[in-house]
């Protein structure tokens, strides 16, 4: 019933969005390309679809033979406009998931946050004009900046051909939006099989087209103690705030004993009465785990005394290719090398 009642305004929605990519298929809303390689990482869904981990593989793959920027909008920080990730900042400042790869990577890569992916390219060219790659995090209906290529994300447990538009689904577009993108990636897979590759490329064909599509999974590292100094126990009390927590819920289900979950939204802005409530939980036999995403906020100094680094674990999390991730990697690489020996005034401004 809800579906129904819900379906004339999902129609409405596409009507809106559909205008919009045809104002600017038709160039009537500027889009800008630049003499570095833009790479845009993006899904067609509302929520978590591994796009971070993605841009994280992408950095690994590329750091150490290019000068590499990430640049995000930097959801749910308190900071606007552009900003450039430097020592005194967090994720109050950057946003969790771009406070989260400068924590990883910031001695290796520039990461910077702006609403606007024009504006904050052109800035950080200004900082940092030796830049040579820029990878775009989220950025697919973003159609201002045209990228070098576009990799389109797909959860694999809810891919883009079985789901609608907002508000009776999960789209923030039509499906026929994936045409735009170079590359599609199923992520999230347990294991791939021929019926499977067959369901997705013939499920996919008639919206992207004969683009190349891969197939990823998530992979979980040990845990690892915020403070360093202790072991985990087998009693858990896990803590998400993150879009879909079925995945590490079910991992850590199978390495540990789940006493308890608490479950908050994706980009969750922890207070010292949600950390308290928490620790109450804990006993001698007892640790807490939560996610890399999370941990990156809970270390805030805005929570200072309440937040008891000793008595918590993170889950690292990457992203890795069940087949042809080196034809992924290839597709990646080919396409930057042949981009950056072209002379700028043969690239479309």
């Amino acid at each position: 019933m809800l579906t129904i009642l819900l379906t004339p305004f999902a129609w409405l929605y596409g009507i809106i969005v559909r205008c919009r990519n045809l104002f600017y298929d038709l160039g009537w809303k500027k889009s800008y390309s630049f003499d570095q390689a833009v790479i845009g990482v993006g899904n067609l869904s509302v929520g978590g679809s591994g796009k971070t981990p993605m841009i994280e593989y992408l950095v690994k793959l590329l750091w150490g033979h290019y000068s590499v920027a990430v640049l995000s909008r930097g959801y749910g920080r308190i900071t606007h406009g552009f900003l450039l990730a430097e020592m005194h900042d967090d994720a109050t400042t950057l946003g969790d998931e771009p406070f989260q790869l400068y924590r990883k990577f910031g001695t290796q890569v520039t990461v910077v946050v702006c609403e606007s992916r024009v504006e904050g390219i052109a800035k950080l060219l200004k900082a940092k004009p030796d830049v040579q790659v820029i990878l775009l995090d989220d950025a697919f209906q973003h159609r201002a900046v045209r990228p070098l290529l576009s990799i389109l994300l797909t959860d694999c447990s809810k891919p883009l051909f079985k789901d609608h538009l907002l508000p009776r689904g999960r789209l923030r577009e039509p499906r026929a939006g994936s045409k735009r993108a170079d590359a599609l990636v199923v992520t999230k897979c347990n294991s791939i099989t021929s019926t499977i590759e067959f369901e997705f490329s013939e499920s996919l064909q008639p919206y992207a087209g004969k683009k190349p599509i891969f197939f990823s999974g998530i992979r979980y590292g040990a845990p690892v103690s915020i403070l360093g100094n202790r072991e985990i126990t087998k009693d858990i009390i896990l803590v998400t705030g993150i879009a879909n927590s079925k995945t590490i819920e079910d991992y850590v289900s199978s390495m540990f004993r789940v006493i308890s979950h608490f479950r908050f939204n994706d980009h969750h802005h922890y207070s010292a009465d949600d950390v308290a409530a928490i620790q109450n939980r804990i006993s001698p036999a007892t640790t807490v785990l939560t996610t890399e995403k999370d941990m990156v906020k809970l270390i805030s100094p805005a929570l200072g005394k309440a937040f008891q680094k000793n008595l918590w674990f993170y889950l690292p999390i990457e992203t890795y290719f069940l087949k042809s991730g080196a034809e992924f990697d290839e597709l990646i690489t080919e396409k930057i090398i042949t981009h950056l020996a072209e002379p700028p005034s043969k690239i479309l401004k």
